[in-house]
């Protein structure tokens, strides 16, 4: 074997074991004490399958009024439905699902570099995706981000593709399917159409005729495809929560410039959460690739670093899916850690593919490209003992506590084994119980309640004065149980209530505000706040 195959041979295996890593204790949390404290980890991975988990458990995966977001996202629920007819409903069943697109995401990663370039440069950017403990920490939870990548790139290696296939028409369709595959994911994935769209209009900017027929053909077929599923939601009746999903996602927008300014700052910042050193790395390089194309067109200089780069659609489609998603941020004004995802997988492409550009330069260039390798191996290596910290030291604080809760619950029981929580979905993915979401539905809670009649209630560190009201309509409530969970102050211990219905069925009026404080028949302790 050449010292050449021997290097890449040892490379592989180094990156399959940092792969393998993340397969690894699948019933552990999220990583404690982490930089990053994301609603997800407590949430998402109950709410977003909650469709394939309760038809499961519970023989009926549409509960009337409560958070059902099946409608307007439903590909990652029918993978996990059908993923539980052969592991049962577990949290580490929907987790291999998610580790197991992060595996396909490095696969479809790598042939998008070795369409372009040599071998080393994908291993490079697989590397950098594998030893990330962003990455990693959020490649292990069972949200849609795995699966939207995985649909985005599938979709680009074939737009990159494109020109030359034979039957480029079929081709685009089959990308405009996967794009509403997409959308059915995660809606976000709008956000990602620019940077689709111009990965395959760049090769075809001469051949106008051509480039309007394929626009045509991915166009109509996600058209037709995204139509179709929403006929079966109108004609089902479940458009109410299909819009519901958008309505509990408006955020407060800002009114004037300098508030608009300040949330792409947050937005743009935010990319910090990912890499402190590779994030800031691609803004300089894209930065100082424009910088110099502009600077050669002004003067017309030949020849340049950045000959052939623009022109690349895996470097100028990178860039316009990192500034696609940064402006969705931007519009939202309340980027999550999570959402980064998308951002860090393309920042990476990006610092990759300028780094190989550089390379293969001469003089002043190459000595430019072989510091930021430096840099990026460097990187690389911290990030990759940073994940291998939390690869050996797992915790299981928040599964704990959720089988803690539910085993009080079997061991005082107080009517209806029903529980309300917002992490409700989450505690039903891991011991079963059935639950409902105090904060999200489209019937609004003192109806839900009245409806539904739980025994049970469970929040974070504190009520909410206008949950309290809520419950106060037909309930008393008796504090009896705090279970440890997380790191994040707001989030690191869950209070369990039992629910006391008003002597002779009788109920209060909702809306009245003095509802909002402990009333005499109460037992609460921690804050109304």
């Amino acid at each position: 074997m050449t010292p050449k195959r021997l290097a890449y041979t040892l490379w592989i295996i180094l990156i399959a074991l940092f792969a393998a890593a993340h397969a690894w204790h699948l019933r552990a949390d999220f990583p404690n004490f982490s930089p990053w404290q994301d609603w997800s980890k407590y949430t998402d991975e109950g709410w977003y399958g909650n469709a394939a988990i309760r038809s499961h458990l519970f023989h009926n995966w549409y509960v009337p009024g409560d958070f059902n977001p099946a409608p307007a996202v439903p590909v990652w629920p029918f993978l996990e439905w059908l993923l539980f007819f052969v592991t049962g409903v577990t949290p580490q069943a929907v987790r291999a699902l998610a580790i197991a697109f992060f595996f396909l995401n490095l696969f479809l990663s790598y042939k998008l570099f070795r369409e372009r370039g040599p071998r080393w440069v994908g291993l490079l950017a697989v590397t950098l995706l594998v030893t990330s403990p962003f990455l990693y920490c959020f490649s292990r939870l069972a949200i849609l981000e795995p699966l939207l990548m995985a649909l985005t790139l599938a979709a680009m290696n074939l737009a990159i593709r494109l020109p030359r296939y034979q039957h480029k028409e079929g081709v685009s369709a089959l990308i405009g399917v996967l794009f509403t595959g997409m959308l059915l994911t995660k809606t976000t994935a709008v956000f990602l159409l620019p940077a689709l769209a111009w990965i395959i209009i760049l090769p075809f900017w001469d051949r106008k005729r051509k480039l309007l027929r394929l626009l045509v053909a991915a166009g109509g077929a996600a058209a037709i495809s995204f139509s179709l599923w929403m006929l079966l939601v109108v004609s089902y009746d479940l458009f109410a929560d299909y819009k519901y999903l958008f309505f509990v996602n408006a955020y407060e927008k800002p009114h004037d410039l300098y508030g608009h300014f300040m949330s792409f700052w947050w937005s743009f910042h935010g990319g910090l959460w990912v890499d402190l050193v590779l994030i800031p790395l691609a803004g300089l390089l894209i930065l100082a690739a424009l910088y110099t194309r502009i600077r050669i067109r002004a003067r017309n200089w030949r020849p340049n670093w950045t000959a052939g780069l623009w022109r690349d659609p895996l470097f100028s489609g990178s860039v316009v899916a990192v500034a696609g998603y940064i402006g969705f941020m931007t519009y939202q004004n309340h980027p999550q850690p999570r959402y980064f995802v998308v951002v860090g997988f393309f920042c990476f492409f990006i610092v990759v593919r300028v780094t190989a550009q550089l390379l293969y330069q001469e003089t002043l260039a190459r000595k430019c490209g072989l510091a930021i390798l430096g840099v990026v191996v460097v990187t690389a290596t911290v990030n990759g003992i940073w994940t291998l910290r939390y690869v050996f030291h797992p915790e299981y604080t928040w599964v704990t506590a959720a089988q803690n809760l539910t085993r009080y619950i079997d061991e005082h029981p107080n009517g209806k084994r029903l529980l309300v929580s917002i992490s409700g979905d989450e505690i039903t993915l891991i011991s079963h119980l059935p639950t409902l979401c105090d904060d999200f539905g489209t019937m609004d809670l003192p109806s839900k309640m009245a409806l539904y009649q739980p025994g049970w209630y469970a929040a974070w560190n504190d009520l909410d004065p206008g949950t309290l009201q809520d419950l106060h309509v037909h309930y008393s409530l008796e504090q009896v149980a705090g279970f440890p969970a997380f790191d994040d102050p707001e989030r690191n211990v869950l209070y369990l209530f039992k629910l006391h219905p008003l002597p002779n069925g009788k109920s209060r009026a909702e809306g009245d505000w003095s509802l909002r404080v402990a009333l005499p028949g109460d037992k609460i302790d921690i804050p109304i706040e």
